[in-house]
């Protein structure tokens, strides 16, 4: 089996994805998504390919899943990471101990466009609003095609927003 390798993103309208080291939003429904997406189907957890912003943004490594860390740091360690220092070395541990399956990528902005044109599927949450923020990524481009989409509504302080899974096109 090959790597099939998948970006996970929540991306505002104005394509915002953080703020000060941290989601700009508040959305249970799409922190639930992306655990069920990195632990998948069967439970056994997914490789996950992160900056080291994205792996220092977490209280604790997330449970059930391999953290990947790429930095360009060659000193850097942390407890429950994986340190891979480019994109190679951070596919090749996603693949050890593995027969394949999928790898999710999962920010920040420097590692999405690492590997946009290297992915398969993009998992994307449309947050439909403008959000102050300082960190970006820019729409999928017309080599993505989308596939499913799930709306939800506005509720209280949160925006709407829609679960979108994006193909890449052959």
């Amino acid at each position: 089996m090959t790597q099939t390798l998948v970006l996970i993103a929540a991306r505002a309208r104005n394509g915002t994805i953080g703020r000060d080291g941290a989601l700009p939003w508040r959305l249970p429904l799409d922190l639930k998504r992306f655990k069920t997406l990195t632990m998948g189907q069967d439970g056994s957890g997914r490789p996950m390919i992160m900056g080291r912003k994205t792996f220092d943004s977490f209280p604790a490594p997330l449970p059930g899943r391999r953290h990947i860390v790429l930095t360009r740091d060659a000193g850097w360690r942390a407890k429950g990471a994986e340190v891979a220092h480019d994109p190679i070395a951070a596919l090749a541990l996603a693949g050890a101990n593995d027969s394949g399956g999928e790898v999710m990528v999962i920010g920040g902005a420097q590692v999405y466009a690492l590997f946009e044109t290297r992915a398969h599927r993009f998992e994307l949450t449309e947050v439909h609003a403008d959000v102050p923020g300082d960190t970006t990524i820019p729409a999928p481009g017309p080599e993505w095609i989308e596939t499913a989409r799930e709306e939800h509504c506005a509720e209280l302080d949160r925006p709407a927003f829609a679960f979108v899974t994006l193909e890449r096109r052959p």
